[in-house]
């Protein structure tokens, strides 16, 4: 008996301490402070519940679609560092039909061409009519068609780090220059969480 409480005591020391040891700390992350807060804490919850559905830990995306999208609204979170890149993102035509810039409808339905919110898991990449690709994987009920609808990250003529960018079918489109370094680096299970106030 003395023996059995010895090797649980053993067993529960150990996985306190895996635990503690293993325990996710982002309080360093965003210094500059320019990420969205509401977005940001929401996005680290949801890594630090599901934190190990998602391989890639060097990397995480908050896209804040409350902006126009001529701002640079698409917030790359290095993990390790608590660095932020920020850079020009398209929205779906189908929620911006006036073409002012603005996303104010938001769908998961197939062939409404208009951007999913909630959090996505990337996938692998592959090369498509804007060449290199980001396959998404959508986690949340308002974005869970994203992969049979061919919502991807890719990049495209009608997107500019320097302006007002264009619509697409859906998809987070980012400037040709950039695209294929953002790709490269949040691949394979990096968490994105498109936002747009809720």
């Amino acid at each position: 008996m003395a023996f059995l409480r010895k090797v649980l005591l053993a067993v529960f020391v150990f996985g306190f301490a895996f635990s503690v040891a293993n325990a996710k700390d982002y309080s360093h992350l965003d210094p500059g402070k320019v990420v969205p807060a509401r977005a940001l804490s929401q996005a680290v919850a949801y890594l630090k519940k599901y934190g190990s559905g998602f391989n890639n830990d060097d990397y995480m995306v908050v896209i804040d679609y409350r902006q126009h999208s001529s701002k640079k609204r698409f917030y790359l979170v290095n993990l390790r560092t608590g660095g932020v890149e920020r850079y020009v993102t398209a929205h779906g035509s189908g929620s911006d039909r006036n073409n002012d810039g603005y996303a104010d409808k938001f769908s998961n339905a197939s062939g409404s061409n208009a951007t999913s919110v909630g959090f996505f898991r990337t996938m692998g990449t592959y090369s498509g009519k804007w060449g290199y690709s980001l396959r998404l994987q959508g986690l949340s009920s308002t974005n869970s068609n994203a992969y049979s609808r061919a919502i991807v990250i890719h990049g495209a003529s009608y997107v500019s780090q320097n302006g007002h960018a264009g619509r697409s079918w859906g998809c987070p489109a980012l400037d040709l220059n950039v695209s294929a370094s953002v790709i490269t680096r949040i691949k394979n299970g990096a968490l994105i969480y498109a936002w747009s106030g809720q």
